[in-house]
C-alpha cells in the first residue's frame, strides 16, 4: 500500500451519514461525562441545569427533568443515569 492510497482512504468519512433530520439536545451519556463524581443535585443543577437532553418523548431541560428525581445526592455516574432514565424513559429517540 502506497502513502497515497492511505491518506486517501483516511480522507474518507468511516461511517456515511444520512440525510434526516437532526436530533434536538445532547445524549444523557455526554452530560453525564462531563461532570465529576459524587455530585450533589443543586450543584449539577449550577453547571449542567441549563442542558437539553435527549428523551424518547423529545428534548428536556436537565433542570426539570432533576426536580423530579427524589435523589439529592449522586455518588456515582451510573446512579445520575439512572434516576433520570427513571423520569424520562429508556429507548430510541424520535426524530420527527
Amino acid at each position: 500500500m502506497s502513502e497515497e492510497e492511505t491518506e486517501e482512504e483516511a480522507a474518507e468519512p468511516a461511517v456515511e451519514l444520512g440525510e434526516g433530520t437532526g436530533v434536538e439536545g445532547a445524549p444523557l451519556a455526554r452530560v453525564a461525562a462531563r461532570l465529576t463524581w459524587p455530585q450533589e443535585r443543586s450543584r449539577i443543577v449550577e453547571k449542567e441545569g441549563d442542558a437539553t437532553i435527549r428523551t424518547p418523548e423529545g428534548p428536556r431541560n436537565l433542570e426539570d427533568v432533576l426536580a423530579e428525581t427524589e435523589t439529592t445526592y449522586f455518588d456515582t455516574r451510573q446512579t445520575f443515569v439512572e434516576a433520570v432514565e427513571s423520569v424520562v424513559g429508556r429507548g430510541p429517540v424520535q426524530t420527527e
